[in-house]
């Protein structure tokens, strides 16, 4: 089957960084489904990888956490689908990736892809939609009614990226919560609204006194999504006593926790990998999680993510796509469908 894999971790501006290769076509046994691939999305986490985590010497290792595609064949343990599905999924990271045209993943990570969609629309929306959900619930309990916050506000910086453009809508739709929203740019401080910010500020600049034009002193919950290392002394300075804050990225040097004793300042991680990388007891979650998106998407109560499709699942457009990420300018997310 084709792939696209690599063999060293190399500067996305090198051809060999990622190569179009033949690998066997794997086969479904016990809960894993396989899968004809149709549809990829690239994340930032498909860069990271590439650039950290080499291979064995004589391997190639595939990329891919975002993916829509058909049922093929099914292990002999699977219950929930059947050759000829349209699933959708992020699939597992410590697992062959999506990058290929057929992909083995685990049925308690699939869901059947919203049927209004397109593959490509759908293959926008796994891992983003995975990491806002259980950000939003699992790690700030936003579904939970609390008397520590009789006003909930939730900033969300860095909101106009693939898991932002989510995020944004889960909140305005599935809770009662005022959202501020963060972009840098005319076009993406645009984008956010359309999504569902009450607010959008600048993160360009100190974000306190663009609140304070709004009347805001302080916020219940705040959505780090990129440089939270650069706005953390801010974090501290603007969550309410017991507030609550969660990251997705990976802070520069750490982060000292010690300031948030005092407000009784709650940290949360939300790594959407965790459930597959620990076989996790409540894993099937993640498809149920999709399933639920599935029905908002054909209610029209939320949208694809999609902003653009480069093309066919090649190298060279995936080594376009990894450097559109790495530019720091991507909006939405990025697509690329067929062999």
């Amino acid at each position: 089957m084709k792939a696209v894999g690599y063999q060293h971790s190399l500067a996305i501006s090198d051809p060999n960084a990622l190569l179009d290769i033949e690998l066997p076509q794997p086969d479904a046994a016990g809960r894993d489904v396989l899968v004809k691939v149709a549809a990829v999305s690239v994340n930032p986490v498909d860069t990271k990888i590439r650039t950290r985590v080499a291979p064995a010497d004589g391997e190639f290792k595939v990329l891919g956490w975002d993916a829509a595609g058909e049922v093929v064949a099914c292990g002999d343990e699977v219950t929930l689908f059947k050759p000829g599905d349209k699933v959708y999924y992020a699939g597992a990271l410590n697992r062959s990736g999506s990058n290929a045209e057929y992909q083995l993943v685990d049925e308690r990570l699939v869901a059947l892809m919203p049927a209004n969609l397109s593959y490509a629309e759908a293959a926008a929306l796994p891992l983003t939609a995975i990491t806002a959900w259980e950000l939003l619930f699992d790690r700030l309990e936003l579904d939970k009614p609390s008397l520590k916050y009789p006003r909930p506000i939730l900033l969300i910086t860095g909101a106009a990226g693939g898991v932002g453009s989510v995020l944004l809508q889960l909140a305005r739709k599935l809770t009662s919560v005022c959202i501020v929203a963060t972009a840098s740019r005319p076009a993406t401080q645009a984008w956010v609204k359309e999504l569902g910010a009450h607010y959008v500020i600048d993160h360009s600049k100190p974000l306190q006194p663009q609140l304070a034009e709004l009347g805001i002193d302080a916020v219940s919950h705040v959505a780090s999504l990129t440089h939270t290392d650069q706005h953390y002394p801010e974090f501290v300075k603007l969550l309410a006593p017991q507030g609550k804050l969660a990251l997705i990225d990976d802070p520069a040097g750490g982060l000292d926790i010690m300031p948030l004793k005092q407000k009784s300042i709650s940290l949360h991680w939300e790594f959407m990998f965790t459930r597959s990388l620990f076989a996790t007891a409540d894993m099937q979650l993640q498809h149920q999680l999709l399933s639920d998106l599935s029905r908002l998407i054909e209610q029209g109560q939320v949208k694809t993510t999609l902003q653009q499709t480069l093309g066919s699942i090649n190298a060279s457009n995936l080594r376009q796509a990894h450097a559109l990420l790495e530019s720091g300018t991507a909006m939405g997310k990025v697509v690329l469908a067929g062999f």
